[in-house]
């Protein structure tokens, strides 16, 4: 074992002290195990999958969803059910399901990840600019009509440029140098500004059918959902999941300072490196798929973070699977709200987000004033 790793809390806190505004004790606040809170997020996620699969204008019963699912996979028999019924399940509902599943998990995760690799809790990739910068390479594949690399163009061109703004804004607003919360904050609405322009000059290049496209990317929806879009930003996804959950123990380390991470044998450059780099990819497989889906990396980890605590070795996985059941709930009142309409779902994330944001600035105000 490295003595970075000796370093790093072996189990999530059970207890944490509380203190009210004038530095006195409240008392201990009791929190669950990881293993635990793990095991009732994730029987959560299960029944909103199920749920969002059977609500529709079709309803199913759960108990019709697993049934066709079960033999979908080989175990029972559909014959009971219509041909209609196991095609909006398995060709319709259980592809848009598990993407926003999958797009859910990547914000919330990036952002646990973004706020360990700052030092800031206020880090989010729609906030900073990440997501601005990955949905700009996304519409500049749609508009130029780039096939490069056929079914990987989009989420590549999303990823490319989802990396330059994550480099970039590390440069600008890089920890440990006198740079907080503000500088943080500014550059993201600059980068965000930038994004926006160009985004805008697409629009008015644009045709009819890609107008409708950078609509879509704009707002966010998960309409388009399908297996084979999918799997084309697969591989991105659980590249970069996998390599943010590998640096646990390393962003525990990086919470002590940068100076200290060295002293305790923490590679700090080759870790804020990963850590950027598997932040583009899982942002941009989740723009590629979904367009731009806002305040799901602020939110989730700031509600894990209090139930668990701040250890990552469960705040990251715990994050992933908050951030897929907020997503999955917001797919379905997208779905049911205004039918047969769909309302674009990143107007539900933003209604949630954008109070919640302003939340927690007013209870950072004295530092903002810093």
């Amino acid at each position: 074992m490295t003595t970075a790793e000796s370093a790093a809390p072996r189990t999530a806190p059970v207890t944490a002290a509380r203190f009210d505004d004038d530095g006195e004790s409240k008392g201990v606040v009791r929190r669950p195990r990881g293993p635990l809170a793990v095991a009732i997020v994730a029987t959560l996620l299960l029944a909103g999958l199920v749920a969002g699969i059977a609500t529709g204008p079709l309803g199913l019963a759960p108990l019709d969803v697993i049934d066709i699912l079960a033999a979908k996979i080989g175990i029972g028999d559909a014959a009971e059910h219509s041909v209609a019924e196991v095609n909006v399940v398995w060709e319709i509902r259980f592809p848009r399901v598990l993407l926003a599943a999958m797009v859910g998990s990547a914000l919330a995760i990036s952002g646990a990840a973004l706020q360990g690799l700052f030092g800031n809790s206020l880090a989010d990739p729609g906030i900073i600019g990440v997501t601005a910068g990955a949905s700009l390479g996304a519409i500049t594949a749609i508009v130029l009509g780039l096939t490069v690399l056929g079914t990987w163009t989009v989420p590549g061109m999303a990823f490319l440029f989802g990396l330059m703004t994550t480099g970039l804004i590390y440069v600008l607003a890089r920890p440990g140098k006198g740079r907080g919360t503000v500088q943080l904050l500014l550059v993201g609405i600059a980068i965000t500004a930038i994004a926006g322009s160009a985004n805008g000059f697409f629009t008015y290049i644009a045709d009819t059918t890609e107008l409708e496209s950078i609509t879509y990317w704009s707002m966010g929806s998960l309409n388009r959902a399908s297996w084979s879009t999918m799997l084309a930003a697969l591989p991105l996804y659980v590249v970069g999941v996998t390599v943010m959950l590998s640096l646990a123990r390393p962003l525990d380390v990086l919470a002590l300072g940068e100076r200290q991470a060295h002293h305790v044998g923490l590679h700090v450059k080759r870790t804020r490196i990963l850590l950027i780099v598997a932040t583009a990819l899982v942002v941009g497989a989740a723009v590629a798929l979904a367009g731009s889906i806002g305040f799901v990396g602020l939110v989730v980890p700031h509600i894990v973070r209090l139930l668990i605590g701040p250890g990552h070795r469960w705040l990251l996985p715990i994050s992933a699977l908050g951030g897929a059941l907020m997503l999955v709930v917001a797919d379905i009142g997208a779905r049911t709200l205004n039918p047969p309409s769909e309302v674009p779902i990143g107007l539900f994330t933003g209604l949630v987000g954008g109070p919640f944001f302003l939340w927690l600035l007013f209870r950072r105000r004295s530092e903002m004033r810093a």
